[in-house]
């Protein structure tokens, strides 16, 4: 039923067991016994008085769990018959929350499985720090596949930035970064040939930052830029995301103590699993 506001009228709806034919229950079914929705720990409620809408609302609440790590990813939500009735909603109310989370790209249907939690957004600090460790930190498991590691001629633009000869070695690594087995960003990085050794194993096994400070590199401060656009068709394959996203963009040239280049990033990422976080101060 809908009401004139638009909102979702409730109504509740109770289903009667058949006591007439007990089934005797296995053993083995008795104890495996089905795990407990981790939504109902979670105390969710819904204002009817509140002109915000109910889908809405539940939206929100799910969203913030998850945020906070209260809904983990690979987390099982309960089906939406069984939440519906816990929040005294109708049926499509809870689908409507739970569809705008899958639209998000923070909740995924997976059939036979479920409704599961992908992940939460990893928010980056507009710092000097590495995707690795930011995603270390937000609690994703990091993973890395190195698509070129190479030696080449440094174009205008790299030579420009790294403060080399045009034409000049420079080794180019790109890597796909991943999370929970899925892709978060595409990743570019000219350094200085000769700077460090750069095996491919070690690459995959750790963060670009990590392997420059382990060898000596004291990384003191960047210049970057922050920018956004569309995904091309060779983007939208490597990130699994759809062509014409949304994709931030991100260009470092990183320092050392000395203040040499070290490193000319160029970045991609999935604008539906990250973004980055400003701090702004007053000026006195």
């Amino acid at each position: 039923m809908v009401c004139p506001d638009n909102r979702t009228s409730e109504l509740p709806v109770i289903i009667s067991p058949d006591y007439a034919h007990p089934v005797t229950e296995p053993a083995a079914a008795k104890a495996a016994k089905p795990a407990v929705d981790p939504t109902v720990a979670l105390h969710l409620g819904v204002d009817r008085s509140s002109p915000v809408p109910l889908y809405f609302q539940l939206a929100q609440q799910l969203e913030a769990a998850i945020e906070r790590g209260a809904l983990t990813p690979g987390s099982l939500l309960g089906n939406e018959i069984e939440l519906a009735g816990r929040l005294g909603l109708s049926r499509p109310t809870v689908r409507q929350a739970i569809q705008s989370l899958v639209d998000k790209g923070l909740l995924v249907r997976r059939r036979g499985v479920g409704t599961q939690v992908v992940h939460s957004q990893v928010k980056r600090p507009l710092e000097l720090s590495s995707l690795y460790d930011d995603l270390e930190a937000a609690g994703q498991r990091p993973e890395t596949r190195v698509l070129r590691n190479v030696v080449e001629p440094a174009s205008a633009e790299t030579a420009a930035a790294l403060g080399v000869p045009e034409g000049s070695d420079v080794h180019l690594v790109e890597r796909l970064r991943l999370a929970h087995g899925e892709p978060m960003a595409h990743l570019r990085n000219h350094i200085p040939a000769g700077l460090l050794p750069l095996d491919t194993e070690r690459l995959e096994a750790t963060g670009l930052y990590r392997l420059m400070r382990a060898a000596g590199i004291t990384l003191h401060s960047a210049r970057q830029s922050v920018g956004a656009r569309a995904a091309g068709a060779d983007e939208a394959g490597l990130l699994a995301e759809s062509e014409g996203a949304p994709l931030l963009t991100m260009q470092r040239t990183t320092f050392d103590d000395t203040g040499r280049a070290v490193e000319f990033g160029s970045h991609i990422y999935r604008a539906s699993r990250y973004s980055f976080e400003f701090q702004l101060l007053v000026r006195p």
